[in-house]
């Protein structure tokens, strides 16, 4: 379990340093899995880095994103995110997301995010 802590350690350290592509493209399967909420997911890494690139260049302000808990079971991390800023379409967000990562082979095979509207 202290090999997951590391890899969603450096995943969260990446994302906070403004490499959120860099962590998806490091610590994501090929064949992942993505859901927001109970919304229909979507699969493989190429739809879901797309997916990732299109949130980012949309978010014309950020103003905090940052982890307040992580933890690491067998097979599985949960972070929860403080999260605020604009986005283009949809304007100021800011709200706390958990993110739920099954782990295969090192990397994230499945995440689900769970908020609220």
């Amino acid at each position: 379990m202290s090999q997951l802590l590391e890899k969603v350690t450096d995943l969260n350290d990446l994302v906070l340093q403004g490499k959120a592509l860099e962590a998806f493209d490091k610590y994501y399967h090929d064949t992942v899995v993505m859901q927001e909420n109970e919304n229909q997911p979507t699969v493989g890494k190429e739809a879901n880095r797309l997916r990732e690139e299109e949130f980012f260049s949309s978010i014309t302000e950020l103003r905090t994103a940052r982890p307040l808990k992580v933890t690491v079971g067998e097979g599985i991390t949960m972070v929860q995110w403080q999260y605020d800023y604009t986005h283009k379409d949809w304007g100021v967000k800011n709200y706390t997301q958990v993110s739920v990562q099954e782990w295969q082979d090192g990397q994230i095979i499945k995440e689900q995010f769970f908020y609220g509207n």
